[in-house]
C-alpha cells in the first residue's frame, strides 16, 4: 500500500474536492481517482458517494479518518527523526482571527523567524467555525480563537488571554446619540460590524436586543481595519477588542461610549487536534505565543495603571 495515498485523501478532504485536490499536489485528476481507487480496494471500503453532484465521505470513510490522521501524524514524525534534530525546517500552518493576528502577533512571528528561519510559516486568518473546522480536519496544525462553545472532543484547548470589549465612536460623534444605557431606543446611529458568527459582534447585539435598543442600520465590513477606519471617519460606532483601538483612543482619534454589558471580556484560546503531533517548529511556536501574549498583556495593564 503506497502510503501517500492517504495524503490524497487527506488532501480531497481539506480542499472539498477530487479537482481542487489534483490541483494543488500537481496530479491530474484521474490520478487522484485513481489513487481512491486503489485506497478503496485495499481497504475494502467505499470512501466516498455522490450526493447530487458532490462526492462526500461515506459513514466508513469517516470512521477511518483518526487512523488516517494517525498514520500520517507519524510518517511526519519519522521523517523529522531521519533529518538534523537542531534543525528546524519544515512547514507550520496556523489559523486565527485577523483582530488577534493584525494587533497581537507581531512580537511571536519576529522572535519565531529569528530563532527558525528555515521553517515555511503559513498564517490566514478566519472566523470562529472555519477555524475550528481547519484544526480539526488538519488543516491547520494550530489555531487561535475567542470561542469554545460546543467544540469538538478532539480538540485541545488552552486559554492564552482575556481582553476587554469597547464600543467606540468618533470625536465628532453627536453627544446625544452617546447613550448607550438607556432601555427602549431608536436611534439614527449605524454600526460597524465583522461577520454574522463574530463572537464580539454577537455580544453586542445580545446587549442592545436586551435593553431594546434598535439601530438604524448595520454595515458589515469583514475587514478590521475597515471598521476601525470608518469610525474613525464619524460612519457609525463598533463594538471591538480594546487592544485593537488601544493606540487611537490614547491618541483621541476615537472616543468610548459607556456601555452596561454584563460581560464585556473576551478570551482567547489555543486550539489544536489532540492526536496531532507536536513537531519541534511547532513546539517553538506555542512556546513563544504563550510567552508573547503574557507579556503583552502584563505590559497593556501596567500602561493602563500608570498615571
Amino acid at each position: 500500500m503506497d502510503l501517500q495515498y492517504f495524503q490524497t485523501l487527506k488532501t480531497i478532504l481539506e480542499e472539498g474536492s477530487f479537482q481542487k485536490a489534483a490541483q494543488r499536489l500537481n496530479y491530474t485528476q484521474s490520478t487522484v481517482s485513481a489513487q481512491i481507487q486503489q485506497l478503496e480496494k485495499e481497504l475494502s471500503v467505499k470512501l466516498f458517494e455522490r450526493i447530487g453532484r458532490k462526492m462526500c465521505l461515506t459513514q466508513a470513510g469517516q470512521a477511518i479518518l483518526p487512523d488516517v490522521e494517525m498514520i500520517l501524524q507519524t510518517m511526519e514524525k519519522l521523517r523529522w527523526t531521519s533529518k538534523d534534530r537542531d534543525a528546524l525546517s519544515g512547514q507550520l500552518r496556523v489559523v486565527m482571527p485577523e483582530s488577534f493576528l493584525c494587533y497581537c502577533l507581531q512580537p511571536v512571528l519576529r522572535k519565531f523567524h529569528e530563532l527558525a528561519p528555515k521553517v515555511l510559516l503559513s498564517l490566514r486568518t478566519d472566523t470562529g467555525y472555519g477555524i475550528h473546522r481547519s484544526v480539526l480536519t488538519g488543516e491547520a496544525d494550530l489555531g487561535v480563537d475567542y470561542q469554545i462553545r460546543g467544540v469538538s472532543e478532539n480538540l485541545r484547548i488552552t486559554p492564552l488571554a482575556s481582553y476587554g470589549l469597547v464600543l467606540v465612536c468618533a470625536p465628532q460623534f453627536p453627544r446625544d446619540q452617546r447613550d448607550f444605557i438607556t432601555p427602549g431606543q431608536k436611534k439614527a446611529v449605524s454600526v460597524l460590524v465583522s461577520s454574522p458568527d463574530n463572537l464580539y459582534r454577537r455580544m453586542f447585539e445580545q446587549y442592545l436586543e436586551r435593553r431594546e435598543i434598535s439601530l438604524c442600520h448595520t454595515m458589515e465590513l469583514w475587514s478590521i481595519e475597515a471598521r476601525k477606519k470608518s469610525v474613525v471617519s464619524n460612519l457609525g460606532v463598533a463594538c471591538l477588542p480594546r487592544f485593537v483601538v488601544e493606540e487611537e483612543l490614547n491618541a483621541g482619534t476615537l472616543e468610548e461610549i459607556p456601555l452596561a454589558m454584563e460581560q464585556t471580556v473576551i478570551t482567547a484560546y489555543e486550539l489544536r487536534h489532540k492526536n496531532k503531533w507536536v513537531s519541534p517548529a511547532m513546539d517553538l511556536f506555542i512556546h513563544l505565543l504563550r510567552q508573547g501574549i503574557g507579556v503583552m498583556r502584563q505590559t497593556s495593564l501596567q500602561e493602563r495603571d500608570t498615571p
